[in-house]
């Protein structure tokens, strides 16, 4: 497991580490030939990187640290603005296209919560597919299996890569349908989607403005937390004053409340979330909840009838199909050729969605929220696989419009259920570590957040018996 946000401040509040060595240690894996670095990142920020980290070390020396992000290399997806240079979400058509005159808003707060940028991630175009595939910048591989290369999980999907291999501590994606989720349960990383209206999108280049949130990937629920706390500008900034606040997973800087897990209450889709599910993701996630049973959750199965009519919802390409047409349309049909065509494709299909098809689906989605809503209450938290198979082989997906369409379908289909509730989300890994990378996903209503993240704190410190087991 990589070292978490707390692991490496204390070993720089001793002074056993500096963000110079941490910094130049990550941008020599980033840029190592026989590593992932050439396709998971998109631009590396070399130069500027070991500057901020000299002045993050000169800062430590006077006595100041502006957040459990001091000193610590990131990297943030290719679709957030970085001032000075062209945005170009992991997409040929738009390199003409302006500079950015400022940062994303969430890249000026981690800047100035100390973190040190060190490079943006690769993703799918524009982010539009919960694969991982990329055919103009390349495809990086799952760390399981590598002589096969598996999918990585997109659309995210250097961000995942980047924080399994430790090119970064922590990387920040998009979660549209699952882009932050999906990687964290391909790649064995931990992964976090807010409730949407928490983190502001500004200078993030849109998939679906109704959908789109902003979250970390980490090595823990604790450091997503962490993370979480500075994108949403909510960071206590004084946090507790004991020998215990930098230990992983006590208080995270007074963020994480630990919650005993014997008096959570459980609920599991009984409909559509385990469907077509495949034997590995079933067993892995059936031996994390009899964990959690063990350990003194209650867990009970319950129906929701609304996940089996969310597909007819969305059958005329949803939120995310009706606003990527518009931001699109004019790129779209006079650059067609420019764009990966299994992008393409699924953005034309949606040219023909009406006003009144988006205004019905407004009203659809109120409803749909509301009745879900009401079946959760009175539980801490939903429990599902996050993804309910392993990472495919890239080559096969490569090769196949059938098989790629059909993998995009049942990857997305469980994290989309957490976006169209406008909910949160965890994922957390829950397979031991010599197999494959299995997430487990924690879901709440939105802004439950800090109570989902509590949640998910209290789980993972079970799960972390089946993963070291």
């Amino acid at each position: 497991m990589s070292p978490t946000i707390f692991d490496l401040q204390a070993a720089l509040a001793s002074g056993t580490a500096t963000s110079l060595t941490l910094t130049q240690q990550a941008l020599d894996r980033a840029e190592d030939p026989a590593g992932q670095g050439k396709t998971v990142f998109t631009r590396i920020y070399r130069e500027r990187a070991l500057a901020a980290a000299r002045a993050s070390d000169a800062l430590r020396q006077a006595g100041l640290c502006r957040s459990p992000l001091e000193g610590l290399p990131i990297s943030v997806k290719d679709l957030f603005d970085v001032a000075g240079e062209t945005t170009l979400a992991g997409s040929r058509v738009l390199r003409d296209a302006p500079a950015a005159r400022r940062h994303a808003v969430v890249v000026q707060r981690l800047l100035n919560a100390g973190a040190i940028l060190t490079a943006k991630t690769n993703m799918v175009e524009f982010a539009f597919s919960g694969v991982g595939l990329n055919p103009h910048n390349g495809t990086p591989s799952s760390p399981w299996d590598r002589e096969t290369s598996r999918i990585p999980g997109g659309s995210s999907s250097g961000a995942g890569v980047a924080v399994a291999d430790g090119l970064s501590v922590v990387s920040i994606g998009s979660d549209t349908g699952g882009s932050v989720r999906i990687p964290s349960a391909f790649c064995g990383v931990t992964g976090f989607k807010p409730t949407a209206r928490r983190v502001p999108t500004r200078g993030a280049l849109p998939l679906s403005t109704t959908l789109d949130s902003l979250g970390g990937l980490a090595p823990s629920v604790a450091c997503c937390a962490v993370v979480d706390a500075i994108l949403s500008d909510t960071l206590d900034r004084d946090p507790p004053n004991d020998s215990d606040s930098t230990e992983a997973g006590d208080h995270s800087f007074g963020i994480i409340t630990p919650l005993p897990i014997n008096r959570l209450h459980l609920a599991i889709p009984a409909n559509g979330a385990l469907d077509g599910t495949d034997e590995t993701v079933r067993a892995t996630f059936e031996r994390a909840i009899q964990s959690l049973k063990q350990a003194g959750a209650t867990v009970t199965t319950i129906t929701i009838p609304e996940f089996d009519r969310l597909a007819d919802i969305n059958a005329k390409g949803g939120f995310t199909g009706a606003e990527a047409w518009a931001w699109h349309q004019s790129l779209v049909t006079t650059r067609e050729q420019e764009y990966d065509p299994r992008v393409a494709s699924r953005i034309l299909r949606c040219r023909t969605m009406t006003a009144a098809d988006y205004i019905e689906l407004i009203a659809a989605r109120r409803a749909w929220i509301a009745a879900v809503e009401q079946r959760l209450q009175g539980y801490d938290a939903m429990l599902m696989p996050t993804v309910p198979i392993v990472a495919p082989a890239i080559q096969a997906l490569v090769d196949s419009d059938e098989a790629y369409f059909a993998a995009n379908r049942l990857i997305l289909r469980n994290p989309t259920f957490i976006n169209f509730l406008d909910g949160c989300a965890l994922s957390i890994p829950c397979h031991p570590q010599d197999q494959a990378p299995v997430g487990l996903m924690v879901a709440g209503p939105a802004m439950s957040d800090r109570h989902i993240l509590n949640v998910g704190s209290a789980i993972e410190r079970v799960l972390d018996t089946i993963r070291h087991a």
